[in-house]
């Protein structure tokens, strides 16, 4: 038996590296294969604008000749300032259940990053908290809401064996339409009265200014979280664009006190439930497939959701879970997922828990220190 890896240098290993996911897979009627063509952008630094500020090695593991695993190393140098650390990250990590094969995509990725500098490694990280963030550790059998991400059960253990251990845990919550009761409704409109708050939805006529106004408030609400990162204007466009294909204005709401955002909610259909059918890509037949499957979605994931400092705790929070849902189901949205929440995040805790969603998957962040 023979391991090797190998940094990605050539189209061809590249090609390797964004395919590997469908012999991981093989089989497995919960994954959901992304889109080939949004892999190659992200992997781009020609393209993908996180590469502005930081950069990222990919490698491959090969065992007896066969493709068995690939990882990213990365340090986000963003993040390092933002968050006073000193810290790489993996990500983008597959693996068949083999532990030789991780340990080897796992010693490459540490080797690259202690090289650079930094003190130890976390993820899985693919790159930011923007995109794919953490590891699934429930759940297994459902498949993931957009933009979240799934893998094995063993991967847990293959990542654990390393010496990788839990950094934080983030939590999705899951509620439909039957949780909202004349209790929640009352409640949402008396802190609306109570703060002076109006919550409308972005105006998509005025897209990029309603773009630049949610990022000012993006930026503002989360500058304190756990490891958050202020995206650059060109991240934040660069991410806008690519989500207003399948934005519905209803659901992406922004509060403001009197001319002045103060908070936003965005809620996306749960787009997964149409990419499958496309295999990974979207010609010749797959973008028809995923309009078509379009129309079919019932559900939403929240995505992201964010208070200014000083209208905190006024219970404004609660009152984007309602309007999201009392519009959504307008719209014959159903049920949804809000995701994701830091364990750590009691008052995003508190509001989906008093509108009765429940906790139903859980991910985790690892960490390895280097000795």
């Amino acid at each position: 038996m023979s391991i090797s890896v190998q940094e990605v240098k050539t189209s061809s290993e590249l090609r390797k590296f964004i395919q590997l996911p469908w012999k991981i897979y093989k089989g497995n009627p919960n994954w959901v294969p992304p889109l080939i063509l949004d892999v190659k952008t992200k992997l781009n630094p020609r393209k993908n604008p996180y590469f502005e500020h930081s950069q990222a090695k990919y490698f491959l593991a090969e065992k007896d000749g066969n493709v068995a695993g690939r990882i990213t190393a990365t340090v986000n140098n963003n993040h390092n300032k933002a968050n006073s650390e000193n810290i790489g990250f993996f990500g983008f990590f597959e693996c068949i259940n083999d532990r030789k094969v991780s340990e080897a995509l796992f010693t490459a990725a540490a080797n690259y990053l202690k090289g650079q500098g930094v003190d130890g490694i976390r993820g899985p990280a693919n790159f930011t908290s923007n995109d794919e963030w953490a590891l699934l550790i429930d759940a297994f059998d459902q498949p993931p809401a957009l933009m979240m991400p799934y893998n094995h059960e063993y991967y847990i253990d293959l990542i654990e064996d390393f010496g990788f251990r839990k950094s934080m845990d983030l939590y999705a919550y899951w509620m439909n339409k039957h949780h909202i009761t004349e209790r929640v409704v009352r409640a949402a409109e008396l802190i609306k009265k109570r703060t002076k708050i109006t919550v409308r939805p972005i105006n998509i006529r005025d897209f990029d200014n309603e773009v630049a106004r949610i990022r000012e408030v993006y930026n503002a609400a989360w500058q304190q979280n756990w490891g958050f990162v202020p995206m650059t204007e060109h991240e934040f466009t660069h991410t806008a664009k690519d989500l207003k294909m399948i934005v519905n204005p209803e659901i992406l709401l922004i509060a403001e006190n009197g001319d002045r955002p103060v908070g936003f909610s965005m809620a996306l259909p749960d787009a997964n439930q149409a990419i499958k059918y496309a295999n990974g890509r979207l010609f010749p037949f797959g973008l028809f497939k995923i309009m078509r499957q379009m129309k079919k979605i019932k559900s939403v994931r929240v995505l992201t959701m964010g208070v200014i400092k000083e209208f905190r705790k006024r219970g404004i929070d609660a009152v984007f879970y309602y309007e999201t849902f009392k519009r959504g189901t307008k719209l014959g949205f159903n049920e949804g997922e809000f995701s994701w929440v830091l364990e750590i995040n009691e008052d995003m805790k508190k509001a989906a828990e008093n509108l009765g969603a429940k906790i139903y998957k859980r991910y985790r962040l690892y960490d390895y220190y280097f000795k």
